[in-house]
């Protein structure tokens, strides 16, 4: 299990042990202070004598290399930008799926969607789904009925007293 803290906190950890040994302190005393095994201790005095200050150094460890390079990251944020149906979708939805399809075409780098969806979500992409509208719907004949027939109709509506039970 790996110790927690940042590489630096641990780097100066390791440095501290090194100096309250070297101070007098017995390795027991130091593993103690610092919440470790003392032969974690004995270990980093040896790195320290044999290899000097630069065996306390934090050593880098990156972990899996990213799937896509910076500028083709750049190039997906701007494809999403623009309307799905210009990269041939049929609605102006994306979804996770539709981004890795995209991808694969365009870069031949394979995303699993699950995975997508948290690397949209870390770059402020979030799942939204446009408002249902019938495809039928005319905004003229709304407007015509919101200003003529519904002034009526609430008018209507109020002058009726409700009845008691």
């Amino acid at each position: 299990m790996r110790p927690k803290g940042t590489a630096a906190e641990l780097e100066a950890r390791r440095r501290l042990a090194v100096q309250r040994v070297a101070d007098g302190w017995s390795r027991a005393e130091v593993a103690a202070f610092l919440g470790v095994h003392r032969e974690t201790v004995a270990e980093w005095v040896r790195a320290h004598k044999a290899d000097g200050d630069p065996a306390l150094a934090a050593k880098p460890h990156p972990g899996r290399p990213p799937f896509l390079t910076p500028e083709q990251e750049k190039q997906v944020l701007g494809w999403l930008a623009e309307a799905p149906t210009k990269h041939g979708f049929r609605t102006d939805l994306w979804t996770a799926k539709r981004v890795a399809q995209l991808i694969l075409q365009k870069l031949e780098v394979k995303f699993h969607p699950h995975y997508l969806r948290e690397w949209l979500t870390k770059r402020n992409y979030t799942p939204q789904k446009p408002a249902r509208r019938a495809k039928q719907r005319n905004p003229e004949a709304i407007a015509g009925w919101l200003q003529k027939d519904w002034p009526r109709i609430k008018k209507k509506s109020g002058a009726r007293t409700p009845t008691s039970s």
